[in-house]
């Protein structure tokens, strides 16, 4: 049996969102940050390019807002679009005071000041960055941030198993504790979901092992709506290796001159969209896939060895030597690429503070659905919204909580009916033919035929999932495949829902884009 623990604010996830939640938050709470497994290892601390934010005079709000809904392609909701873009340049300077060493220049006047990348879709140089490892250096510099804060406890290598809701309130959480195997009863006045997106449901992607859509299917199976999870992100350039588990080619490298071309040699965005290798991720995404299906090639090629060697090394050091490990010198020779599943557009619906459907609960980041990206996320919005609604749901949590009634104790898990497995071969199955049919039905190109074959598939899956967590000890990969498997049936119904093709979403049984724009959402109640 586990061990009980209680505070007043349970944050699951340690990335940048969980985090900048809890180190805003008053240091008279009680606050417990819960890791899946190291404390770094979120997809925050792989995040290549940069933040977007208004910091130069040649930029403005109305500018940053204008590029974000041109992405978004008409279904970004202003509110949040202006809310997350007026509050851009603070977020980075929080970052700054809390010791982020962003990448500087020295200007014409001699003054230091920070250097500005450009990335597809932005019409302005906005992208503050740390070379090429932005998100190493803000985990890195939020990390260190917790060593001054005695209120909050880390706890890793523990996965969340369900929420406690009673009475409409979220009191708590049960955690699988990894080293243990004991499944622990975390109570809390207010839980906060900062566990990312999802995915992992993908055969391809370049976001770490964790991104399993923990979060949203807690929320989901505790009455949360979500919305808009068809719009997943495929990053356009992953690293095409057979000894590399997809590395991140960052859109940075495109931003600052970089070709793609055929295996021939030839360029072939400029036939896509005018904007060239500048276009948005989902042209440039589905351009790439366009091409190697084809010509029938296992990869296209990303150049930039036309720039000169010492720029490229300057600006790209982490890409420059990991290609080099590989046998690939991007000073010299184009890099072998191909898209993969990066970021998940939707997700737990929340509004400006976090605030889920149910009382007590919260959720920021990747996790979310908060109607800034729209049907596609513009480069390097993602880690400023992590910032910017971290910040607002820690004062809005600060604000009540002394308002809320003390939490009671939940029971302790029942383990009283379960036996351990010795069929974990089925896990490791399902999980396979799971991640491969959302790549082969519910990728960058998709059909009502193919999504009907993915919904047939998940639902016989979910079945075997529920038959088995019912009568076994639960683990961590039972655990990810069952929210995974989850995530995947929301993910298929929204797509179902869309009878157009918009932004991330593209089908060709409805290729034009529908006369009325509306979010696809889903109600627990009704599915």
């Amino acid at each position: 049996m586990g061990q009980s623990f209680s505070y007043d604010v349970l944050v699951i996830g340690s990335g940048s969102a969980g985090l900048s939640v809890a180190l805003n938050l008053p240091k008279n709470l009680r606050v417990c940050v819960v890791a899946k497994a190291d404390i770094q290892e979120g997809s925050t601390y792989y995040a290549q390019g940069g933040i977007a934010a208004v910091l130069d005079d040649k930029d403005s709000i109305e500018k940053h807002i204008a590029d974000t809904l041109v992405a978004g392609a008409g279904l970004c909701h202003d509110d949040a679009v202006r809310f997350t873009v007026t509050n851009s340049a603070a977020a980075i300077n929080w970052l700054v005071d809390i010791g982020v060493s962003f990448t500087t220049r020295v200007s014409a006047s001699g003054k230091e000041e920070l250097h500005l990348t450009r990335e597809g879709g932005h019409g302005e140089r906005r992208i503050a960055h740390a070379a090429d490892a932005t998100g190493k250096a803000v985990s890195q510099a939020l990390i260190e941030q917790l060593a001054l804060h005695d209120n909050i406890e880390v706890m890793a290598k523990r996965v969340a198993v369900d929420l406690i809701v009673n009475d409409g309130r979220c009191q708590g959480c049960y955690v699988l504790n990894l080293d243990s195997d004991s499944v622990e009863t975390m109570n809390a006045k207010t839980v906060v979901l900062a566990t990312g997106g999802a995915s992992k449901a993908y055969l391809f992607t370049s976001n770490p092992d964790g991104a399993t859509g923990d979060g949203i299917a807690l929320a989901w199976r505790a009455g949360c709506r979500v919305a808009n999870m068809e719009f997943n992100q495929f990053h356009p350039t992953t690293l095409y290796h057979p000894n590399v588990k997809s590395f991140l080619i960052s859109e940075a490298v495109r931003g600052e001159g970089g070709r793609l071309l055929l295996p021939n040699g030839e360029r072939f965005m400029p036939r896509f969209d005018e904007r060239g290798e500048l276009a948005p991720r989902d042209i440039v995404a589905r351009a790439i896939d366009h091409e190697m299906k084809r010509l029938g090639a296992d990869c296209m090629y990303l150049d930039i060895s036309h720039k000169d060697p010492d720029f490229v090394r300057e600006h790209f050091p982490t890409i420059s030597q990991t290609c080099l490990e590989f046998g690939i010198d991007i000073t010299q020779q184009p890099i072998p690429v191909v898209p993969a599943a990066h970021y998940t557009c939707g997700g737990v619906m929340v509004d400006e503070c976090g605030r889920t459907d149910v009382d007590g609960l919260y959720a920021v980041g990747e996790t979310t659905f908060t109607g800034l990206h729209g049907a596609n996320r513009l480069a390097s919005n993602s880690l400023l919204e992590c910032i910017v609604y971290g910040v607002s749901a820690a004062k809005h949590i600060a604000a009540r909580i002394d308002t809320l009634p003390t939490t009671n104790q939940a029971p302790d898990w029942d383990e009283s009916r379960v036996t351990d497995s010795d069929e974990d071969v089925v896990i490791s199955h399902n999980w396979d033919e799971l991640r491969r049919f959302m790549w082969d039905y519910v990728g960058i190109v998709r059909t009502d035929k193919r999504l009907k074959r993915a919904l047939n598939r998940v639902t016989v899956l979910r079945s075997e999932i529920a038959e088995y967590y019912s009568n076994y000890r639960i683990s961590n990969d039972l655990l990810e495949l069952r929210n995974l498997a989850l995530v995947s049936e929301l993910i298929i119904r929204c797509a179902m829902q869309r009878k157009e093709s918009r932004g991330l979403h593209f089908t060709l049984d409805y290729p034009e884009l529908a006369a009325e724009v509306t979010d696809s959402m889903l109600v627990p109640e009704q599915a």
